[in-house]
């Protein structure tokens, strides 16, 4: 074994995973190559080409990649394990009225779970992603998340979930990187294909990005069971006919079909009554949000009121607030009014560039 130890690297087939891949090979580690198989696109009900980071051109790039490096590589089959949690949840929750962020799933119970699982039969003591985060030992024994280098692809947001067991053996070599670098390096390992090669921000299971046909898909008589409802104002006037509240999220604003001559937001979904509620942009404004299911990350518990940047989306600059936890459950009260708080979306909060945990707004 090397003297930095073995490391297992999720590779996706992507230019992130496959340089992180090669920069832990060329410090010294010991690394073992595995693709995770989450699912199948033509089940999904796709209409064009099979993608991302689950085609067989992707698990075909990342072998090709580690063959020519010399490092073992091994395919992992998980579409039991995501179908059963990742795109169940999602659909549920869509069906629940909420909208689900399948991602911080994925990485909390799946990913990181069937790495481990697999790093402890291969003797690894470390597992890796081409995540844009980095990692760290502070003084009072946790392990803190903390932004990436580039703003613009930092992906702290979506990595909450873990668990400090987990963190603890968890390397993201692309942290102190920015994408661009990332793109030249690969350029420089002679992966010219690889270092232009596109990347998808879609839901990784959901075809042509289109959640809608997906939903009608899993669940084959939706439109039945749901049927047609009313869009509703604030003041309780009908404003027309919408095609099923699971079709909706909030702060929605195109392709609702009514027209008011005004800019108009989905601000609730009533999933009881099948009622879709519209409003003004300042409808949408809250002050305060509750968040279920909270992981601490920096600290093991929030004692008394903390403030904190808290971000309510991936693409959310952060707004400042404060916290008040009870339980798993955390209180967030803005100090300015945010826009598009949605329920089953992410509350991500932040000190300074550090992660200090996140959970699911109610």
């Amino acid at each position: 074994m090397s003297k930095r130890g073995r490391v297992l690297v999720a590779m996706s087939g992507g230019v992130d995973s496959s340089v992180a891949a090669v920069m832990l090979h060329e410090q010294g580690y010991e690394v073992i190559g595995l693709t995770m198989k989450t699912w199948d696109y033509a089940s999904s009900g796709g209409s064009s080409k099979e993608t991302g980071c689950c085609s067989l051109d992707s698990i075909n790039d990342a072998r090709a990649l580690a063959v020519g490096y010399g490092f073992p590589h091994y395919i992992l089959d998980i579409r039991d394990e995501f179908g059963d949690f990742v795109i169940d949840n999602f659909v549920d929750e869509y069906l629940a009225g909420r909208t689900p962020n399948p991602c911080v799933l994925c990485n909390t119970h799946i990913k990181w779970e069937a790495l481990l699982k697999r790093a402890d039969k291969l003797d690894c003591e470390f597992i890796a992603t081409g995540h844009y985060a980095n990692i760290r030992l502070q003084d009072n024994g946790r392990y803190v998340i903390s932004k990436g280098k580039d703003e613009h692809k930092d992906q702290s947001y979506v990595l909450w979930g873990v668990s400090q067991e987990n963190l603890a053996r968890t390397q993201f070599p692309l942290g102190s990187f920015a994408k661009s670098e990332i793109r030249q390096m690969a350029k420089d390992m002679g992966q010219l294909e690889l270092a232009n090669k596109s990347e998808s921000y879609e839901i990784c299971f959901v075809p042509d990005n289109d959640y809608r046909a997906f939903l009608r898909n899993k669940v084959h008589d939706l439109d039945d069971r749901v049927g047609p409802g009313n869009f509703m104002l604030s003041d309780g006037t009908i404003a027309g006919k919408h095609q099923g509240y699971p079709f909706y999220t909030i702060g929605q604003r195109k392709g609702l079909g009514v027209a008011f001559g005004h800019p108009m937001f989905v601000t609730r979904i009533l999933p009881e009554s099948n009622t879709v509620m519209l409003g003004t942009v300042e409808e949408l404004e809250r002050s305060e949000a509750m968040v279920r299911n909270v992981n601490l990350v920096k600290y093991a518990s929030i004692n008394q009121p903390l403030e904190a940047i808290t971000k309510i989306r991936y693409k959310d600059s952060g707004a400042m607030s404060t916290l008040s936890q009870s339980g798993d459950l955390i209180k967030v009260d803005f100090h300015h009014s945010v826009s598009g708080i949605a329920p089953g979306q992410s509350a991500v909060f932040y000190e300074g560039n550090d992660l200090l945990g996140g959970g699911f707004l109610m």
